[in-house]
């Protein structure tokens, strides 16, 4: 299931800035949570340890179930190409991780809680699934009455959305212009690690 626990705490835990208040919070506290977070040594990671932590890493950088990301997985691997870099695009055409991309929510959390809320349009047509798959030249925008709300308003007035993404604040609209590569998507992991854990 998708991760609706303390975002601090993982996101210590992971050594990952997962939210604004995680980033805040790391600054003062770079090292594992719990009472002896600080003083306790990090034991030697096994080559599965240091799989597992990736996989743990991309997956809360998405917020998605164990079974997606395996699902996500399968699929890239059928595809022609670099199973690695083809899992990553998957993973960044959701509409939940491009709805938070194009800076209409400040996290993916929020992203994912405006799709299901209904906030959410793709090419005019309300979709409330955040893990839809938006396609090339595909527009995704945030409904009328939606662009009122203040959360909203003040996510769009920090907007620094990537390339593959044309993002309109005056309309509230986001066109995915590409399939990004690897390189471009802002996320941190070794992504050859995550990929030898599910072809183990």
């Amino acid at each position: 299931m998708n991760y609706n626990g303390p975002k601090v705490k993982i996101s210590r835990k992971l050594g990952l800035n997962l939210t604004p208040k995680a980033k805040k919070i790391m600054g003062k506290k770079n090292y594992p949570p719990g009472q002896h977070g600080a003083s306790k040594r990090r034991n030697k990671l096994s080559d599965y340890g240091k799989q597992l932590l990736e996989k743990q890493r991309l997956r809360f950088q998405y917020n998605i179930s164990e079974r997606q990301m395996a699902n996500y997985y399968k699929k890239a691997a059928h595809m022609t190409g670099n199973t690695g870099d083809l899992y990553i695009q998957i993973l960044e055409s959701r509409l939940d991780a491009l709805v938070y991309r194009a800076g209409f929510a400040r996290t993916l959390y929020a992203a994912r809680q405006f799709v299901g809320h209904n906030h959410v349009l793709v090419n005019g047509k309300r979709v409330n699934v955040p893990s839809y798959h938006v396609n090339v030249n595909d527009v995704i925008s945030i409904k009328t009455k939606s662009q009122k709300m203040d959360v909203i308003q003040e996510s769009v007035r920090a907007i620094n959305a990537p390339a593959y993404l044309e993002v309109s604040k005056v309309d509230f609209t986001a066109k995915f212009l590409y399939v990004p590569l690897k390189e471009e998507v802002p996320v941190i992991v070794e992504i050859p690690l995550v990929v030898e854990y599910y072809s183990r």
